[in-house]
């Protein structure tokens, strides 16, 4: 498991995050994906972040482009080396991590 400290500080460091986050229609995984992703993004990006929201019912060439075989995933295409998280996405400390965005000013659950 990745923890703060493995985590890449230069990433942090005023980097601007592209951010995908591929959902299926209006589940509750859905609903709870995005506000983790959401909640992530304003509390460890504070506005370097673009985040995009698929609906994969809505946009299925938009999934297999960026090959996502699973919903709820989450890509990050900026900055590089891509990073692709899937399943569950529901604990923002673990997203965090995960994506390698440094040691956030709040603790861990």
């Amino acid at each position: 498991m990745i923890t703060p400290q493995d985590a890449r500080p230069d990433l942090v460091a005023g980097e601007r995050y592209c951010l995908t986050l591929f959902v299926n229609g209006a589940s509750d995984l859905s609903a709870r994906a995005i506000a983790a992703v959401t909640g992530m993004c304003d509390a460890d990006l504070r506005g370097r972040c673009q985040l995009e929201v698929v609906d994969v019912c809505d946009r299925p060439e938009a999934a297999l482009r960026s090959r996502v075989r699973v919903v709820p995933t989450l890509v990050r295409t900026s900055p590089l080396p891509v990073r692709r998280l899937a399943g569950k996405l529901s604990q923002e400390r673990v997203l965090a991590m995960l994506l390698e965005l440094g040691d956030t000013e709040r603790t861990a659950p």
